[in-house]
């Protein structure tokens, strides 16, 4: 039934729209320049996860080179750009720019927000595919996001290299990578795990610029959870990571995932070993106390904790910090950080403990090394 004049173009059912398409639809969605309104493309964001697509939300204030890394290294269906700065004549044709210098020149941009009706058919000559006003159904938005899906298929031989790692590992997270795929372990692959709110991406995203510092090629698997009522996901863990200091240099793909559902991990592995990353680190979700399966696919797991996540009986509890090569106390600025390390040490039966502030690069240095340069 059509909406009435009165209704509220954001309200939208919470149900899977996508289950039919070839595979679940990859959206990256930004802000560029210095447009700081995002309650917007936040409520955007929700809206398309619970119809059932995965959305790399990359957060505000990003370069149009920043984006364009992004929708390579996500190997994203769309790029959705949400400007309300009045800048959209500049930024949005470098953004198609840099896609195109990224090989990846064929990825639909949307563009939405404030945009004048005379700038519309400078924006669709420059190679916008769609432009959304204000009023425009989430309806509309996600069927039109649904139209960019295609079966997915290598990339031409002589495409980008990362654009064809990035697709390769998205065949390969289908069940569909091609037979014979050069496969090769990495040399080192960590895990990084821990509960919901630990700060494991921001801590991910600085041990990335300190290896982007020592000239480490590094990559990164950042897996977030899946809808189980819709198949959505909201992955959000590119919003740690300034690309615009890290630039290329951090190769960083974002997943979603059910549960502990690895069976893709080794093959993804693989490829990046095959692209030549020496080093690689997964981010888990959000771990509960019996979410270990991480340690069968990696040479060494640290377990994130902060204060406050419980007294000496919880860590007796085990579980998820059985698992642990190392521990790491994060957020060690906050109150409760000495009980913390008190408790842990308790548990830790001569595995270390390094203690950071991820936010101030506290601590940094000394993870890292043994983490991802200890023999």
């Amino acid at each position: 039934m059509p909406r009435g004049l009165t209704d509220p173009t954001t309200a939208i059912e919470k149900r899977d729209r996508c289950s039919d398409l070839a595979h679940r639809p990859r959206v990256l969605l930004g802000k560029m320049g210095l447009d700081g309104h995002d309650r917007g493309v936040k409520l955007i964001a929700r809206i398309m996860r619970d119809s059932g697509i995965h959305v790399i939300y990359s957060g505000l204030w990003q370069t149009p080179r920043g984006l364009a890394i992004g929708a390579r290294d996500e190997d994203v269906d769309c790029v959705a750009a949400s400007m309300m700065s009045n800048s959209h004549l500049v930024l949005v044709p470098k953004l198609l720019d840099e896609l195109r210098l990224m090989g990846r020149g064929d990825v639909p941009v949307n563009v939405g927000g404030i945009i004048p009706q005379e700038d519309v058919p400078t924006l669709l000559g420059k190679g916008v595919a769609r432009i959304y006003h204000t009023g425009t159904s989430m309806d509309q938005i996600v069927d039109s996001v649904r139209e960019c899906v295609k079966e997915y298929a290598p990339l031409p031989s002589d495409a980008n290299s990362t654009a064809k790692l990035a697709r390769l590992m998205s065949m390969a997270n289908a069940g569909k990578l091609p037979a014979n795929t050069p496969l090769k372990r990495p040399r080192r692959v960590v895990g990084i795990t821990g509960a919901p709110g630990a700060g494991k991406s921001t801590l991910v995203a600085a041990m990335a610029a300190e290896a982007v510092r020592r000239k480490h090629r590094i990559a990164v698997i950042a897996f977030d959870p899946m809808s189980p009522i819709t198949g959505g996901a909201l992955l959000g863990d590119r919003l740690r990571v300034d690309f615009n200091a890290v630039d290329e240099n951090v190769f960083y793909r974002s997943l979603a995932i059910v549960g502990e559902d690895y069976r893709s991990l080794d093959q993804l592995v693989g490829l990046v070993g095959a692209a030549g990353y020496e080093m690689l680190i997964i981010e888990t979700v959000g771990a509960g106390q019996n979410d270990v399966a991480i340690r069968h696919h990696v040479d060494r797991t640290a377990v994130v904790t902060v204060p406050g996540m419980g007294d000496s009986v919880q860590m007796d509890k085990a579980g998820i910090l059985e698992i642990a090569d190392l521990f790491v106390a994060n957020k060690a600025d906050h109150a409760g950080e000495a009980q913390l390390v008190r408790e842990l040490l308790d548990v830790a039966a001569g595995r270390k403990i390094y203690e950071t502030v991820a936010t101030q690069g506290k601590g940094i240095i000394e993870l890292y090394e043994a983490l991802l340069e200890q023999a």
